[in-house]
């Protein structure tokens, strides 16, 4: 029997930033959508004579780009934004982790659905979520988080985290807050064999997060290496974030996080660190050797006060750089859009100042950049035929945008565009800024009831 003819869907009459090797745009192009792949992409509208086209999308007006990628971000804190708003990292997370270790499986599910409905209808259609909080007793964390991923509709990564430093062993978060070695070891493993894929077109994936140097144990370091690398899957953690943590580093491992990661084997193209703000040219020539990704955090590291990283140098070495929300604890808007626009602004404050970045170069670190860092650069990031098809289109004839004659710097140098339809896999889950298959309306309320409960547990002790 012979097989099916895949739909399509055509998307046309827009402005095109593919975000290929080339930086191919064209200034009213199409897209040809096959089942879940991208088919084709030129100049002009679509060819005549196209079979089973199912939807045609008219794109005037729009730009459309590849699906935004987030690389570092921490679901749960969706119900504890607006606290410690004037702190740094180590006193924010010292204020603030009493209240996180109270969290269960109810709170993961919401905060995960409120995390993952801001990013997605903002153009997100790769999210990833490190979550190292697994408080005893507090139910399916992994299962509700990646729940309500699969019910978003986005590709997701789950960064399974990890602590086993307490405050009793010289670590940050309060003893109770923390696992076993074995433990977090085993959940970790467990995870990955329940739910990781490593297909071409995976919606799930796992990675191995250990914390962060002043959460987990040398021990933790060396053996959740060796896990990802048995396992075939990658690696995350935090990483040069603060002044704080490299004297921590220094004070009780003798060397800076640099050097101390790379003596753990935290050092690879399988491994990927946020923020890395603190790095001096020997951390970057060590990055950039290795194949080492950045998650870059620009909204929160100014939120912390933690410092501007060096993002234009880590590009012209060859890192791998991508960008991330972070927690919302840490930046309450949640979206990934705006960090577009704050990571160009942010560096042009460093000594680079206004060569620092410029719009497209900003694009690729929200997409392809994105790509690279979780490993996946061969089938999302980039709008080019055979890859999946993680398509944003973007509003940009409204009274925000109109009069910007660039669509690339509108998009970025403007204000947060709206989006018409979002496609993950070919399959729409934004139409007209709205998400389809869950209720903003609900999720907001579940969220508030959550956060709510929440502060009342912690309150109580």
């Amino acid at each position: 029997m012979a097989a099916t003819a895949a739909q399509r869907l055509v998307i046309e009459n827009c402005a095109i930033a593919t975000v290929d090797a080339d930086d191919t745009e064209y200034a009213s192009g199409h897209v040809v959508v096959a089942g879940t792949r991208i088919e084709s992409i030129g100049p002009g509208p679509a060819p005549e004579g196209l079979q089973n086209v199912v939807r045609r999308v008219d794109g005037t007006g729009h730009l459309l780009t590849p699906g935004l990628v987030n690389t570092h971000h921490h679901f749960y804190q969706w119900i504890t934004r607006g606290l410690a708003t004037d702190h740094n990292l180590f006193n924010w997370l010292v204020a603030l982790y009493p209240t996180w270790a109270r969290i269960d499986e109810p709170m993961a599910y919401a905060a995960a659905q409120g995390s993952l409905a801001m990013m997605a209808r903002g153009g997100v259609t790769t999210a990833m979520d490190h979550h190292y909080v697994y408080p005893r007793g507090a139910g399916d964390l992994s299962g509700a988080i990646i729940r309500a991923a699969s019910e978003t509709g986005v590709r997701f990564t789950l960064a399974r985290g990890s602590m086993d430093r307490g405050t009793s062993d010289g670590g940050l978060p309060p003893d109770f807050a923390v696992e076993t070695l074995d433990g977090a070891l085993a959940a970790t493993e467990a995870t990955i064999d329940q739910y990781h894929d490593d297909s071409f077109d995976a919606m799930t994936q796992i990675a191995v997060a250990p914390c962060s140097p002043f959460s987990v144990t040398t021990e933790l370091l060396l053996q959740g290496a060796e896990l990802a690398r048995r396992k075939g899957v990658r690696l995350h953690t935090h990483g040069s974030e603060t002044v704080e943590e490299e004297k921590f580093c220094h004070e009780l491992f003798g060397m800076g996080p640099t050097d101390y990661f790379a003596s753990t084997g935290w050092l690879g193209d399988d491994v990927w660190m946020a923020h890395c703000v603190h790095m001096n040219d020997s951390d970057i020539d060590a990055f950039a050797r290795t194949k080492t990704g950045v998650a870059h955090c620009p909204s929160s590291n100014a939120r912390l006060g933690a410092g501007i990283a060096r993002v234009p140098d880590m590009l012209a070495a060859g890192v791998p750089v991508g960008l991330g929300v972070d927690g919302t604890a840490s930046n309450e808007s949640g979206e990934l859009h705006t960090e577009l626009r704050n990571a160009l602004l942010i560096n042009r404050l460093g000594s680079h100042r206004e060569a620092a970045l410029n719009a497209r170069q900003a694009l690729r670190l929200g997409t392809f950049g994105g790509a690279q860092v979780l490993g996946r650069a061969g089938q999302l990031g980039s709008i080019e035929a055979g890859k999946v098809a993680d398509l944003v289109l973007w509003r940009l004839d409204t009274l925000a945008h109109a009069s910007i004659a660039d669509p690339v710097t509108a998009l970025v140098f403007g204000a947060a565009a709206p989006v018409t339809l979002s496609l993950v896999g070919g399959r729409p889950v934004v139409e007209d800024g709205r998400l389809l298959h869950v209720d903003e309306d609900a999720v907001a309320r579940s969220t508030r009831d959550q956060a709510r409960r929440l502060a009342r547990i912690a309150a109580e002790g």
